[in-house]
């Protein structure tokens, strides 16, 4: 196992880990702030890859594709707050489980209508494909350091927004006392449609950004919103620093032990068993780590704090 591989999964992790960030900040500001369940996240998700890849392949501009994915996304979160999510904020969660799991049917039944069953293709720019060579020897993808790039641009941005601006403070006020920041003059309701707005592009801009490593097709955002709900539990519900933390963790884990936990059984055990034992192991390892966190601190790492 030689070091080089190793400095590369964890390039790779952390690569997954900023993708995870992207899903799961808007995931936790939706929840912190209207304490809505949304598993509709995921589609908005698959909206931004679509809105990339048909962007791209009209106008052959990677650019235009990440605009028209955060537009999109975030045109569909309004659109959808002011339509169905608005009428929930007063009922069980139960009432908006069951609502937003009937969004995950109607956009991915739409999605199969519009573009059909099969996969799109978005490719990676031209100036931006090919090995990058690292510091150690290590030849690694440019369009993947990219993502990590951006991936840590937002998030200072982010940072910046809930800390540093009017919008940030109105969006704190309303998690901790929705009534009286109403009562303060604030429109609650255009703010409820800005932070969905805004969580929902964030959700489409990291599918534009996995839509050129991975395919686009009808489903492809359930299997993250999945992932995002074990980071905003590990990094504490309505946290941005948690959701940078727990996604950092939670990429890290996966990447790693998906590679290296094979390897390790393979040492006492057969290749073919070693390899199956592994990544079975290796699938259980972020579920592990969430419970290990969770009995130390039940609440998450940072949550309670943004």
């Amino acid at each position: 196992m030689s070091l080089i591989l190793i400095l590369e999964q964890i390039l790779n992790g952390l690569q997954f880990g900023v993708m995870l960030f992207l899903m799961a900040a808007g995931l936790t500001l939706v929840f912190g702030v209207m304490g809505l369940i949304n598993l509709a996240h995921g589609a908005l998700y698959m909206v931004g890859a679509f809105a990339a890849a048909i962007v791209a392949a009209w106008t052959g501009s990677f650019v235009l594709a990440l605009v028209a994915s955060l537009a999109a996304a975030a045109a569909a979160g309004a659109l959808v707050e002011l339509l169905v999510i608005r009428k929930l904020y007063d009922r069980d969660h139960l009432d908006q489980v069951l609502a937003t799991f009937a969004l995950i049917l109607i956009f991915s039944e739409g999605t199969r209508w519009v573009f059909g069953s099969f996969p799109l293709f978005l490719d990676v720019p031209s100036y931006l494909s090919g090995p990058i060579s690292l510091p150690g020897g290590i030849e690694y993808p440019l369009y993947r350091l990219t993502i990590i790039a951006i991936g840590l641009v937002v998030a200072a941005g982010l940072f910046w927004l809930i800390a540093r601006t009017r919008i940030g403070i109105q969006i704190r006020a309303g998690e901790s006392d929705r009534e009286m920041i109403a009562a303060l003059g604030v429109d609650i309701s255009k703010l409820y449609t800005l932070v969905f707005a805004l969580g929902a592009a964030l959700a489409g801009l990291a599918g534009a950004l996995v839509g050129a490593i991975q395919s686009v097709q009808v489903g492809m955002g359930e299997p993250v919103l999945i992932l995002a709900f074990v980071v905003i539990v590990i990094g504490g519900i309505g946290s941005i620093k948690g959701a940078m933390v727990g996604a950092l963790l939670v990429g890290l884990t996966d990447t790693l032990g998906g590679v290296f936990l094979p390897q390790l059984f393979g040492l006492f055990m057969e290749p073919a068993s070693a390899t199956s034992v592994g990544a079975s192991l290796a699938s259980m390892l972020i579920y592990i780590l969430m419970a290990a966190i969770l009995l130390v601190r039940p609440s998450g790492l940072y949550g309670g704090q943004h």
